[in-house]
């Protein structure tokens, strides 16, 4: 790791002045020089500049030059005169991680983000609010928590698509710990949040939370880019990688998103290679093909039709076997907590915060031992009321085969009132 960090120490004088002749032509056209004016020397400029420090230089422009991002994106006409391809091809890197779409690139984009808004808009807002605790600028505080819960998804990607691949290669310790980092910010940003919607005056001790925040997030941001993802990258295979971009919309992306979609460049799969792979994931274990049928006692289904069955019931259903490894979740339109495929194969206990793990063992072990059959819990989320229901599933002879995770929005169902005998219109 030092001789990496050393190697972009001795590349820091050329690109500062890549970056000082680029900053140059931007302001030359932005004074009214055409673009035929500049070309040879951004020609002499580019050579060959990264994406990392052509960001780098556009966002120096325009939070310390104060040049308008329209002014900014006029350097794509740059490229385009002088290079031959769309700008796409021009920006794009041999290294997979630094395209667009890549889920690392994903991840650092959203890291850009976030510093952006704490580093400048949120400590911003709380210094000023040290100087003058008024109802605007506990507005803004609010304003600027809200938006930064949005990270939420952002560690919500890593804790269930990034971390269950790593656990594959044998990497529990940087993912328990961090995973348990995630949980202490996202409780901070709340806590602020409440705070500041009930506060009472308290402004050194607020300020101090705030503190702690930009902090917190600030070094999750250093561990993720100089320890996760380098380790994830020398582990997971391209494959792998490609899952996760794929699944990464199921959960959604942090204050920014992927301009496109990641395509790796390797040889062309035969058409309908991909449809096939991903519909065969699986079938070694359940022996059926796509068109298999599984006759019950109380009749018989298509593998198709009971797939889509289970994925229109109203309920969100997830099933562990006896091993406590989830083999299982239905996949209806309006899932009410995020699942996605890389959970199968997974133990429930790695699928859960480290502070919630005891809780998860302690109802396993009621249900083997047979003291349980059932366990129920209701939260209320904004405008839902979810009722998580937990079943024991046993078979005729009462051995445990594992539990069944029922969970449904029942906040519609507590608001029936009187009766409804007739079809709607």
């Amino acid at each position: 790791m030092s001789e990496l960090i050393n190697n972009r120490e001795m590349d820091i004088p050329e690109q500062t002045r890549r970056q000082a002749m680029l900053k140059e032509i931007i302001k030359e056209l932005h004074a009214g020089k055409s673009v035929e004016e500049v070309k040879a020397r951004f020609a002499e400029a580019v050579g060959d500049v990264t994406v990392a420090e052509i960001s780098a230089m556009e966002h120096s422009l325009m939070t310390e030059e104060g040049i308008p991002v329209t002014e900014v994106q006029r350097l794509c006409s740059v490229h385009t005169a002088i290079f031959k391809g769309s700008i796409q091809e021009i920006h794009r890197s041999n290294k997979p991680e630094e395209q667009p779409g890549h889920p690392v690139h994903t991840f650092k984009l959203e890291n850009r983000e976030i510093e952006r808004l704490v580093n400048f808009r949120l400590q911003l807002h709380a210094d000023k609010f040290q100087r003058n605790d008024s109802e605007e600028m506990i507005f803004k505080l609010l304003e600027d928590l809200s938006l930064l819960l949005d990270l939420d998804k952002h560690y919500s990607r890593k804790e269930n698509l990034l971390f269950p691949y790593l656990e594959k290669y044998g990497i529990y310790g940087p993912t328990k710990v961090m995973w348990g980092v995630d949980d202490g910010i996202r409780g901070m940003i709340k806590q602020a949040k409440a705070a500041l919607s009930a506060y009472n005056g308290e402004a050194a001790e607020l300020g101090a939370v705030l503190t702690n925040i930009i902090q917190e997030v600030n070094e999750m941001i250093f561990k993720e880019e100089n320890i996760l993802l380098p380790m994830a990258l020398d582990k997971l295979t391209e494959d792998e990688w490609v899952k996760i971009a794929r699944e990464s919309d199921e959960i959604g992306f942090c204050l920014t998103a992927p301009e496109q979609e990641w395509i790796p460049e390797r040889a062309a799969e035969p058409e309908g290679a991909a449809v096939q792979a991903e519909e065969g994931e699986g079938e070694g274990e359940r022996g059926l093909s796509p068109q298999g049928f599984i006759r019950f006692e109380t009749g018989l289904l298509s593998l198709h039709q009971l797939e889509t069955v289970l994925n229109h019931l109203p309920v969100d259903l997830t099933f562990i076997d006896e091993n406590d490894v989830v083999r299982y979740f239905s996949h209806g339109k309006e899932r009410i907590f995020a699942r996605t495929k890389a959970v199968i194969g997974r133990t429930v206990q790695n699928c859960h915060p480290p502070q919630s793990v005891h809780v998860v063992e302690k109802l396993l072990e009621d249900f083997k031992a047979g003291r349980k059959d059932a366990e129920d819990f209701w939260i209320a989320i904004k405008d839902k009321f979810i009722y998580i229901r937990y079943f024991a599933v046993r078979d005729e002879a009462g051995r445990y085969m594992g539990t069944l995770e029922f969970t449904q929005n029942i906040a519609p169902i507590r608001a029936l009132e009187g009766q409804k005998r007739i079809l709607s219109e």
